[in-house]
């Protein structure tokens, strides 16, 4: 089974075509940990109240966005995704990092990294360079802290997107970002009974649907070559 394309083959595949492929890609890939599941389910629960906050207040939306929805995220997937050989799909997960389209984990500590260390950051440069109005009490602090977590929420997606430009293609990266923004939407509807699974003590998903073919949606956009291995795996009717 074919995991990854070459930067240099190009792109065939019509747009949400290869929307759907990289959604399949990271579900079968990096959440089989029921525990990350249900907690993806919250952190999108949190982002969408970050996005009706947008219209609102621009700082309390990247407050919950970060503290909230990107820590809860992030949790699942250092902690509690398993990091032994994947059976279900034949990788290490030296393998699955490597081939990650995203932020894979040493990406994402570079960009916490940057986020821890931004509230020092603002401390010691109260206007950034001109950038915001200094603060003046702790409010002030707080309300310029949060704009400063938005732009930086905006230039990691940014970042990324323009280095798979060249790497692996722009549609590509067009791609990964309208999966980023649009993650939450799907993972409400993908990990809903997550937390059921969860309570019935089953803390890793079978992943049955990986050689079964459901839920049908995800397999949209799959490469005929992948189809194939996948239907030599389906039942017999």
């Amino acid at each position: 089974m074919r995991h990854e394309r070459s930067s240099h083959e190009g792109n065939s595949k019509p747009f949400l075509a290869e929307l759907a492929e990289q959604r399949w890609d990271d579900h079968r890939l990096y959440h089989h940990s029921r525990i990350n599941q249900s907690l993806h389910l919250v952190s999108a629960l949190s982002f969408l109240t970050a996005y009706a906050c947008l219209f609102v207040s621009p700082g309390v939306a990247a407050l919950v966005g970060w503290f909230v929805a990107m820590w809860s995220r992030q949790i699942g997937h250092f902690f509690f995704e398993p990091k032994d050989f994947d059976d279900v799909n034949g990788l290490s997960h030296d393998a699955k990092e490597a081939i990650k389209v995203g932020y894979n984990l040493r990406r994402k500590v570079v960009l916490l990294s940057i986020w821890a260390i931004s509230p020092f950051v603002l401390w010691a440069l109260p206007s950034l360079g001109g950038l915001v109005e200094p603060h003046t009490d702790w409010d002030g602090y707080l309300h310029n802290l949060a704009l400063l977590w938005l732009a930086l929420g905006l230039a990691g997606l940014l970042f990324r997107t323009v280095q798979l430009f060249f790497v692996r293609g722009v549609q590509t990266g067009l791609v990964w970002a309208t999966k980023i923004l649009t993650d939450p939407f799907h993972d409400v509807k993908l990990y809903a009974r997550s937390p059921l699974h969860l309570a019935r003590g089953e803390l890793i998903d079978p992943m049955l649907h990986v050689h079964d073919g459901d839920p049908e949606e995800l397999l949209e956009g799959v490469d005929a070559d992948e189809e194939e291995a996948e239907e030599q795996f389906r039942p017999a009717q």
